[in-house]
């Protein structure tokens, strides 16, 4: 997540809440996928994302894995990103022949957002404009959840911040850790319990997530 005392140089130096109103709206990008190229090192999926895209797709996170979905390793975590097609625009591999996106209702969150972003403080994080990055001009106000767009917004509010914990923990445990193999058991732990996580009938995400999250922390040696 970009930094607080860099904000000044992206963003319209404001922080916006959930409720509050910002000039976000392209009231519709007519064909528009400027911000859906050249952006594979920028967009790394939670398991959320993942949950989504394979439900709505109806495939197993392995299938992604190589065309849609590409593995990068960033601070020794194996985590899954959004592929580039490999044309002159490096066009996201979810967008068809005519640019639009395939998974455009359960898109990732941080497409959802655009063009806001997140930043993290104090266990809380709150939103912010990124000013020069969608060629359209003349964006509209907006109330921040509406442009959002977010299902069980409490509930995903709530994971994100966990999962964003869990990173920067594993991030810091990882520091110590210089045996090769013991680095690649974590990755396929964290890949296996998370981005292929199992719900069972009357369950949903958020409360698997919670309920297997101080096991896996445990098994990772995570505090």
């Amino acid at each position: 997540m970009k930094r607080i005392n860099i904000l000044e140089e992206i963003s319209d130096g404001k922080l916006y809440d959930i409720e509050d109103t910002v000039k976000a709206d392209t009231c519709g990008c007519d064909g528009c996928n400027d911000c859906c190229c050249d952006v594979g090192e920028l967009v790394v999926l939670t398991p959320f994302d993942i949950y989504e895209m394979v439900n709505y797709l109806g495939v197993g996170f392995d299938e992604l894995l190589g065309n849609q979905i590409k593995l990068r390793e960033n601070n020794k975590i194996l985590l899954p990103y959004l592929n580039m097609q490999d044309d002159n625009k490096k066009r996201c591999s979810f967008l068809n022949e005519e640019g639009r996106c395939t998974i455009h209702a359960k898109r990732p969150n941080i497409c959802r957002l655009f063009p806001l972003g997140r930043v993290y403080k104090d266990d809380d994080f709150k939103y912010f404009l990124q000013v020069g990055n969608c060629p359209k001009e003349n964006l509209k106000d907006v109330k921040v959840k509406t442009w959002v767009g977010i299902e069980n917004y409490d509930e995903n509010k709530k994971f994100i911040l966990e999962w964003h914990k869990f990173i920067k923990a594993l991030t810091f445990r990882l520091k110590f850790v210089r045996d090769e193999s013991e680095i690649k058991e974590i990755n396929e732990i964290l890949l296996d319990e998370f981005y292929r996580i199992k719900i069972d009938e009357g369950e949903n995400f958020y409360f698997v997530f919670t309920k297997n999250l101080p096991n896996i922390k445990n098994r990772l040696g995570v505090i």
